[in-house]
């Protein structure tokens, strides 16, 4: 054990002349060297959070202030009008270059300076309030945009960290009731027959009357006083208290680069990997990575980014909550029923990628059965929340199964050496299919669904990721999973043998295999979640389609949003598919707001539908342009308005919240938020990071991602879209 290969640096022994103690030279250099680096992550985290919290200024900037304060007393001119010889006489002392002249100067300057820190960030927070850019079309820069890039860039200050901007960052702002209603009415019309529609609105006015002011005017409280008045209880109602499986219906996969695997050695995938991972967690601690940004000028919130590691998901009775460590040191595998404890650090550093490969070699070579229960122990986080709940609080809460479990939950994520073969293969017709359904279930008991993330590693050399949806959204894990593909195959790279780079350490201690103490009566919860996760993962029929005749160049060459181009392709799809049109769900990011997270786009509009008919109208053919080019114009519109805070769902979300809260019984908002999403359509941008020039390097292309069905019965469509 990694424990027991440490406590052997300290050894004594008592005789008759005293204690005889022995110390290992080896082990106290590796504790001197975590010493020195932990107090060096300290000492870093403290000056970048120096840095955060005076940014757009700098500390250097308070040394200007003094000076020019103190240049100006020299001369016998007073710029505080009488301020410095208050905070003196404040001070009981008299004279007027005295050591307390100086120290009053120096309190002047430094209230001055953070006053003049709150001034640029509110500054910038109203300019960043400004949102008409986004709805100017491609090409087009109003004067009044230019100047505004200009002012935002000017007050944005030079080089800032990741959580610079959290403080001048605006809030997401309350739509008004009439607009929501108006727009949500607008939404349902292509769904409803006249009849309907007409009862629809009259339940919508009755609502906009009677109970909307007053759930409107504590929702406006909420949104003074919270930092975000959807996003805590969005997380809390749509994701923790939901008490169904969170496999298949909440996690979602990114799945591995789709023409280049690098090696074939899983081990030496899985150590490259996870040292890139390491890589990024150490400056995501540290806040060292640069913001997304918007035209390169938008800062977008960072809060989301914070829980990336060493975070899980703990199951409860009637909520489940977010348990989030700062640091730690270690990994948990899983390989073929068994579970290993992999130690991350050695000397105060990282694990180079050659001892990872080694560490996850030993656990590939092991051929130790697993315990009775451990198998299929991980198809509890599969299976209804509430069993899971109950197993934890009667099994796992005292002896082995505690220590055992602590080290799952506590680990920096979770890593599945998968021993099936995957990924995209063009002589095999359902490789992609097939892929994608083992990333997003895959044997229900081989992946943790509650940790924040599992990285899976297929036989073959090939990665993917299932990822818990709670703590953060697709495009967090996206920023992570780009980076670390991009450092593993453009800096660490590999051996011409395809092992990783470096030489190996034959002095680590080996993977601790986690001890399990599972009665029968646990064992037979395990197999009923196994069999409740087993018939949602046979019922999830998927078909991935990979096209590559053009891409998201062509299209906006013709001048069209790609995003509205794939939705309306996806609607003539659907008309096609079920002669019907149904309500659409597509993502957009609220993150232009501070702890922003999404807003739903409905995409079936009155537009759309107006094209899909002229599309199956073979009598018509000049108005098809025309008609696809309004349609394409008005999601554009709506997607622009969801970004800027004026969606229509979770603002019907909240008031739904808030009257459940008040006793309000609202027929409007129980019609609204029961009606079902048929076909769900979110989609993660490719290359955010920019990390890998496509044109250049055409086949590193990612293979994307996905989720689960929305209803049923549902079939997942993956379209990929390869980069022009």
């Amino acid at each position: 054990m990694a424990e027991a290969h440490q406590a052997v640096g300290f050894q004594f022994t008592v005789t008759s002349d005293g204690i005889d103690l022995h110390l290992s030279r080896e082990v106290l250099k590796h504790i001197y060297l975590s010493g020195v680096t932990s107090w060096t992550k300290r000492a870093i985290r403290f000056k970048n959070g120096i840095l955060t919290g005076v940014y757009p200024a700098s500390p250097s900037s308070l040394l200007i202030v003094v000076i020019a304060i103190m240049s100006t007393i020299y001369a016998r001119i007073d710029p505080s009008l009488g301020m410095i010889d208050t905070i003196k006489r404040t001070m009981s002392v008299s004279g007027y270059m005295t050591t307390q002249t100086v120290l009053s100067a120096i309190l002047f300057s430094t209230g001055l300076w953070l006053s003049l820190i709150l001034m640029l960030r509110y500054i910038l927070k109203a300019l960043l309030s400004y949102h008409a850019w986004i709805f100017e079309s491609h090409g087009k820069i109003s004067f009044c945009t230019k100047l505004w890039l200009s002012l935002v860039k000017m007050f944005s200050g030079r080089r800032p960290l990741l959580y610079s901007f959290q403080t001048s960052l605006p809030r997401l702002p309350v739509p008004s009731v009439d607009d929501t209603i108006t727009r949500y009415l607008e939404s349902v019309r292509p769904l409803l027959d006249d009849e309907q529609y007409n009862q629809m609105e009259v339940v919508a006015n009755d609502f906009k009357k009677d109970q909307a002011p007053k759930l409107q005017k504590y929702l406006i409280l909420k949104s003074w006083w919270a930092t975000n008045y959807v996003s805590d209880w969005w997380e809390e109602y749509i994701y923790l208290r939901g008490r169904s499986p969170i496999m298949v219906n909440s996690n979602f996969y990114s799945m591995d680069l789709l023409y280049v695997t690098p090696t074939h050695r899983q081990a030496a995938r899985a150590g490259n990997v996870v040292h890139a991972m390491l890589q990024y967690r150490r400056k995501l601690e540290r806040g060292e990575h640069a913001p997304l940004r918007a035209l390169g000028v938008v800062p977008m919130c960072s809060y989301q980014m914070e829980r990336m590691f060493n975070t899980t998901r703990i199951p409860g009775i009637e909520t489940d909550f977010v348990r989030h460590l700062s640091d730690r040191k270690h990994l948990v595998v899983y390989h073929k029923g068994r579970f290993f404890k992999v130690w991350l650090y050695y000397g105060g550093r990282h694990l180079w990628p050659s001892e990872l490969e080694t560490q996850f070699q030993r656990i590939l070579d092991d051929t130790t059965e697993p315990q009775p229960g451990e198998l299929k122990l991980a198809a509890l986080t599969a299976g209804n929340r509430v069993p899971w709940a109950r197993a934890r609080l009667k099994y796992f809460s005292q002896g082995v199964n505690k220590v055992s479990l602590e080290a799952i939950e506590t680990s920096a994520f979770f890593l599945s050496l998968d021993d099936e073969v995957h990924g995209y293969d063009p002589d095999q017709l359902r490789s992609l299919d097939l892929y994608a359904k083992s990333l997003l279930h895959g044997k229900c008991y081989d992946r943790w669904f509650d940790k924040s993330f599992t990285l899976i590693a297929y036989k073959n050399g090939k990665l993917g990721v299932n990822a818990e949806h709670s703590w953060a959204d697709a495009p967090i894990i996206g920023h992570m999973w780009e980076y670390v593909l991009a450092t593993d195959c453009f800096h660490l790279g590999y051996t011409e043998e395809g092992h990783c780079k470096g030489d190996i350490n034959k002095g680590l201690p080996p993977p601790t295999k986690l001890q399990w103490d599972i009665p029968l009566e646990c064992q037979e919860v395990i197999e009923e979640s196994y069999m409740v996760a087993k018939v949602i993962a046979d019922d999830v029929d998927f078909h991935g389609c990979l096209f590559d005749e053009f891409g998201k160049g062509l299209i906006k060459k013709s001048r069209t949003s790609p995003d509205a181009f794939i939705q309306l392709a996806l609607q003539l799809a659907q008309f096609r598919d079920k002669g019907e049109f149904c309500l659409t769900y597509e993502a957009s990011m609220t993150r232009m707001f501070r702890e922003g997270r999404t807003e739903t786009v409905r995409s079936c509009t009155s537009e759309s539908t107006a094209f899909v008919r002229a599309m199956e109208d073979k009598n018509t053919s000049a108005q098809k342009l025309d008609l696809f080019r309004k349609a394409a114009d008005k999601h554009q519109n709506m997607y622009r308005l969801a970004m800027t805070g004026s969606g229509i769902d979770r603002h019907l979300f909240c008031l739904y919240i808030m009257s459940k809260y008040l006793s309000i019984d609202s027929p409007f908002l129980k019609q609204v938020l029961s009606e079902p999403w048929r076909l769900s359509t979110s989609q993660t941008p490719q290359q955010q990071l920019n990390m890998v020039d496509i044109k250049k390097f055409p086949r590193y292309v990612g293979a994307g991602g996905g989720f689960g069905p929305v209803s049923q019965p549902t079939i997942i469509n993956l379209i990929l879209i390869v980069v022009e």
